[in-house]
């Protein structure tokens, strides 16, 4: 009785031992699956809410230089308003193949003045430690709603709003977040408080 026990026992066991490859080999692909469809899924999440871009010119130095490799969030101005300092891409004149990148000086219905160096916004001078030099031109813009008004950080050596005017809103791709290469140069890109009255 015990050894037909044992022999009952055997064969209950064999199937099992004989499955579990299978079983195996099963439960990689499943989690295979399951990890490749995640991460096309973070992807598409990912591309929706930033994108990433190359700086091709001088225009934003010393706080961008050429080669630097940007992450910009699409969703800042879908879920907030531009602020004085934001680095924004946007495409240039509306034309969707020609993005510039640029500073926010200027919101709809402030009045922007260059003379003498100094950059006013609604009388107020603003503080920019992160210029290259002091803009060498001078003029006036009453921005208009639903656009801005832009500057590139290297005044002198810019394309920006005091060459051809004003940003529409609609044409602003996102705002620069993050600088992620070169690896010496990773650093998140903060915007400073511009308007600050000067004594």
């Amino acid at each position: 009785m015990l050894v037909e026990q044992n022999e009952i026992e055997t064969t209950v066991v064999e199937p099992t031992d004989q499955d579990a490859p299978g079983k195996k080999a099963r439960g990689f692909w499943r989690d295979l699956i399951e990890t490749i469809l995640m991460a096309v899924v973070l992807f598409l999440l990912l591309n929706a809410a930033t994108s990433r871009v190359r700086v091709y010119n001088i225009s934003m130095q010393p706080t961008l230089h050429e080669g630097n490799l940007l992450v910009v969030n699409k969703l800042a101005y879908k879920l907030g308003e531009p602020k004085h300092g934001d680095i924004i891409v946007f495409h240039y004149q509306g034309t969707v193949t020609e993005d510039y990148i640029k500073r926010v000086i200027g919101l709809p219905g402030d009045v922007v003045k260059i003379s003498g160096g100094v950059v006013r916004v609604n009388g107020q001078v603003i503080t920019e430690p992160y210029i290259a030099e002091l803009p060498g031109y001078t003029g006036q813009w009453k921005v208009p709603e639903g656009e801005i008004f832009v500057l590139g950080d290297n005044r002198n050596h810019s394309s920006d709003s005091h060459d051809w005017g004003f940003v529409q809103q609609e044409w602003v791709v996102g705002k620069a977040i993050i600088i992620y290469w070169p690896l010496d140069r990773i650093r998140v890109l903060l915007s400073p408080s511009l308007v600050l009255a000067s004594p």
